[in-house]
């Protein structure tokens, strides 16, 4: 049973279920992201570029001619997909900036605030602490 007891404890810590969260939302973000390439930036983009359609780039290993990447796989020829991987790539340097954006601000939450200037000091006859406005120390009486 103690082995049991010591997974329960693992599990409902605070740190593993905010890993967890974490991966959900992580997933989410990523098909999001792979949307968003895929189906709003990559298209214009490509429009600039003379009409190209960047999912279906690719380079025919076989012997055959395929009009459409989906043309090849359906036929199981064996393509290089540069297209895909350029999708992929955008799709990474997004979901890089947005983490690094992420990472940022928390670090910046996160800065300790300078150190409050202090306002006692100690008395040089009995130690103790002592208004800094003091001239007589309050407890042996001493001047400061």
């Amino acid at each position: 049973m103690k082995i049991l007891d010591e997974f329960k404890e693992f599990a409902v810590q605070g740190n593993v279920v905010d890993m967890a969260i974490g991966i959900v939302i992580g997933a989410s973000f990523g098909t999001v992201v792979k949307s968003l390439v895929a189906d709003v930036i990559m298209p214009p983009f490509g429009r600039l570029l003379g009409g190209v359609d960047f999912s279906n780039l690719f380079i025919n290993m076989s012997s055959g001619s395929y009009p459409s990447l989906a043309a090849a796989k359906a036929a199981g020829a064996a393509t290089i997909n540069y297209g895909l991987f350029l999708n992929s790539i955008v799709s990474f340097l997004i979901v890089a900036w947005a983490l690094f954006m992420i990472v940022k601000l928390m670090n910046r939450l996160k800065r300790q605030k300078p150190a409050v200037a202090p306002n006692t000091k100690t008395c040089p006859q009995c130690q103790s602490s002592v208004n800094l406005k003091a001239v007589r120390c309050p407890y042996c009486t001493s001047q400061i």
